[in-house]
């Protein structure tokens, strides 16, 4: 009876409702959400870098490449690239706005990201009309094909951001984030970052070179 006396541990024996020292969470050491937006934003690290890639192989093998200026809008598209960009900050401020509870600083913001995105994608249809109008079809030759193959995807990936967007802005109107809650903006965020710089990548490569 003693010995049983003798070793008994309540910081074993108790129930973890009442001691504090038991951790059975074995998750990742960030939010959930965080963890998951990184995992999904490295699988499009992959892809884009397969795209990209077989892209320059493409162009490397063939023996004359059309110059992108005599087929392509480069100067509208750069200024399109600017307000993609414009729309990174915005998308900052907006962060900065949930991380002060400022409600009306997130509809602000946001609403302009959501609209700076809205006319990027505004643009990109408006360039493809155009093309097409010429007869520059994906099945012209390789330079159409990579280049609608990949304008294409992105296009498809800020669209996808600008509904998150959307999402996340009449969330904001019905005062669902605040000082301590703003994690549904933060990925979004991350999200709309690695969108606008994969863009900048694109426009260097397939309209610059």
């Amino acid at each position: 009876m003693s010995d049983a006396i003798a070793t008994y541990d309540p910081a074993v024996d108790a129930p973890r409702a009442h001691h504090p020292v038991y951790d059975y969470d074995s998750g990742p050491p960030v939010e959930r959400g965080k963890f998951a937006i990184w995992l999904f934003l490295a699988t499009e690290v992959m892809f884009f870098t397969g795209l990209i890639g077989a892209y320059v192989i493409l162009r490397s093998g063939t023996a004359a490449w059309p110059n992108p200026e005599n087929r392509l809008a480069v100067f509208l598209t750069a200024i399109n690239t600017f307000v993609l960009i414009i729309s990174s900050w915005t998308m900052v401020r907006a962060l900065f706005a949930a991380q002060r509870g400022d409600r009306g600083g997130i509809l602000m913001w946001l609403g302009l990201t959501i609209f700076f995105g809205s006319a990027f994608v505004s643009v990109q249809v408006y360039e493809y009309f155009e093309l097409v109008k010429h007869g520059s079809l994906p099945n012209v030759d390789i330079f159409w094909s990579t280049f609608y193959i990949m304008t294409g995807f992105h296009g498809s990936h800020v669209v996808v951001g600008v509904i998150w967007l959307v999402c996340a802005w009449f969330k904001a109107l019905r005062g669902g984030y605040s000082e301590r809650n703003y994690l549904g903006i933060e990925l979004a965020g991350l999200y709309w970052h690695f969108v606008d710089l994969v863009w900048v990548l694109l426009f260097t490569i397939v309209y610059l070179f």
